[in-house]
């Protein structure tokens, strides 16, 4: 069990049979009563956001989860094959389950998988990824001053806004956070 003296954002608790993060919180003391601790909670499965407060000292469950790295394999609708790193247990985990991780991930790149009471619920990506532009018009020579930018097709199928100088062939730092790019990989 967790107090509320043990929140801090990132935090896993349960609520109701339910996993949550904890997205925010603030221990607030007012001058007359007892103090409490506002939180906005994200649930890791439907990943809704509910805000809750909590009596201080009130106890919270510890959800039942587990965290494994693994491979991904490949795609084979409607779900996607993970490899556990250490037991080479393969893990079928339903498309709805990856979300929009599925626009990052390719053939072999390790991911962290959290596992709920046993079931897959979310693929946890790295904060960058490398990914190669497969589809790019070329820049107009000049067009350069403005900052402005041209869409680009990944090779997972993502299109995200790049610098009017990025070429096909290019490989790409991403930000999995934001879908933004960050910066043009050396070869």
């Amino acid at each position: 069990m967790y107090s509320t003296s043990d929140f801090r954002i990132g935090l896993k608790i349960e609520l109701d049979n339910e996993p949550y993060i904890i997205t925010y919180f603030q221990h607030v003391k007012p001058g007359k009563g007892g103090a409490f601790v506002r939180t906005k909670l994200k649930n890791i499965i439907t990943k809704a956001v509910l805000e809750r407060t909590f009596r201080s000292g009130e106890k919270v469950g510890k959800p039942d989860i587990e965290e494994k790295s693994m491979s991904y394999s490949y795609k084979e609708a409607p779900n996607y094959v993970f490899m556990d790193n250490e037991t080479y247990e393969q893990v079928f985990i339903a498309e709805d389950d990856v979300g929009n991780a599925a626009s990052f991930i390719k053939e072999d790149m390790e991911v962290s998988v959290l596992f709920f009471k046993g079931k897959p619920v979310e693929v946890v990506l790295p904060i960058f990824v490398e990914l190669r532009v497969i589809e790019s018009e070329p820049g107009v020579k000049g067009d350069t001053a403005t900052g402005a930018t041209k869409p680009a097709i990944m090779e997972t199928g993502l299109t995200l806004n790049v610098p009017l100088f990025i070429q096909e062939g290019d490989i790409l730092k991403i930000d999995t956070r934001t879908g933004e790019y960050m910066e043009r990989v050396k070869k």
